[in-house]
């Protein structure tokens, strides 16, 4: 999976197309990811231990990872990724429209 935890993505389809986030999770079982203010939704709770008040809860609902894009750090653009390896030897990505190195989040 080519998106983790920490990029800034935007949804490319769906009902919150065009709109930007951070990822808050990622999960490479399901191909999804949750972004943070996006796909929210609402869930009424039983008053529990953890939650004594109850009522109702607003979160984020996972996307599918091939509904977002990454944005490229330096243009601010939506960009496909590739890999190649780096200096020193690892594996880095690299915003396929820029050729620049995406940071490390």
């Amino acid at each position: 999976m080519k998106i983790r935890k920490g990029d800034t993505v935007q949804v490319i389809s769906g009902a919150n197309k065009g709109k930007q986030g951070t990822v808050l999770r990622v999960e490479p079982e399901k191909n999804r990811v949750v972004i943070e203010g996006l796909n929210l939704r609402k869930r009424h709770m039983k008053p529990s231990q953890t939650n004594p008040e109850g009522g109702i809860v607003e979160f984020e609902a996972p996307i599918h990872a091939s509904n977002v894009m990454l944005l490229d750090p330096a243009s601010g653009e939506p960009t496909r990724l590739r890999s190649q390896a780096g200096e020193d030897g690892r594996r880095e990505r690299v915003a396929a429209k820029s050729g620049r190195v995406i940071p490390r989040a």
